[in-house]
């Protein structure tokens, strides 16, 4: 009777720990994938995206939270600069101050945002932590951001392939027009020299050709008119 009623009683205990197992493994399956960009490269005064998605086997409600934080480099100081549930909170205090921007969609998996007007000192490290109760266990990526000043090289490199784009058509036409005229007027030279007397017919058809070349002269000049204005809007 003894050894029936330890017996009982350690089936008893196990039946907790089990529990706690099988809780714990419940755990492990509902929990959230996070992923973020490891590194992100920006220049100053552009606009800069930090991107961070995620997975939940949770449907979405208005309990689930994402929470952005900053710390800069060699400090162990963190700094929250957004929060969001059912709205977007971004900090209105401290570094980013009115400069982080919700550009995410959490019904997509998205919980990205946007940094405006970045400056050498938002070089740091970033976080992307969320939760969508009962989804609260995840990990949290780490986001590496290097804001630097554009480089003059690469500045010029974009100014020379726009101009390559608006004035190397226009040059095109240009070069065809001028080929065009040297040939005509290499053949007139020509038959003056031998002394040739053109028909009516022919003097008429010379006539509609300087009315053609005329008309496709204005026409070039107007594409070129064109061309000019979109490269001053662009700048």
């Amino acid at each position: 009777m003894q050894q029936n009623g330890a017996a009982g009683g350690r089936s008893c205990a196990l039946f907790p720990l089990l529990g706690v197992l099988f809780f714990q493994g419940v755990q492990v399956v509902l929990s959230l994938e996070i992923k973020a960009d490891a590194h992100v490269r920006g220049y100053v005064g552009e606009k800069i995206k930090l991107k961070c998605t995620f997975k939940s086997t949770s449907s979405v409600t208005d309990k689930l939270t994402i929470d952005w934080t900053y710390r800069p480099p060699s400090s162990s100081r963190t700094e929250s600069i957004f929060h969001y549930q059912s709205f977007q909170y971004p900090t209105t205090a401290g570094t980013f101050r009115d400069r982080i921007s919700w550009v995410g969609d959490v019904y997509k998996g998205d919980a990205s945002i946007s940094i405006s007007s970045p400056t050498l000192k938002d070089n740091g490290t970033f976080t992307c932590a969320v939760k969508n109760p009962p989804d609260v266990h995840h990990n949290i990526p780490v986001t590496e951001l290097t804001v630097t000043e554009r480089g003059f090289g690469t500045m010029l490199s974009s100014v020379a392939l726009l101009s390559v784009l608006v004035f190397l058509p226009s040059a095109v036409v240009v070069v065809l027009l001028l080929v065009r005229m040297v040939r005509k007027s290499a053949g007139l030279q020509k038959m003056s020299k031998s002394g040739y007397k053109k028909s009516s017919i022919e003097v008429s058809d010379d006539t509609d050709q300087e009315e053609g070349d005329d008309c496709m002269a204005r026409l070039c000049v107007r594409c070129a008119e064109c061309l000019d204005s979109d490269y001053e809007e662009t700048y």
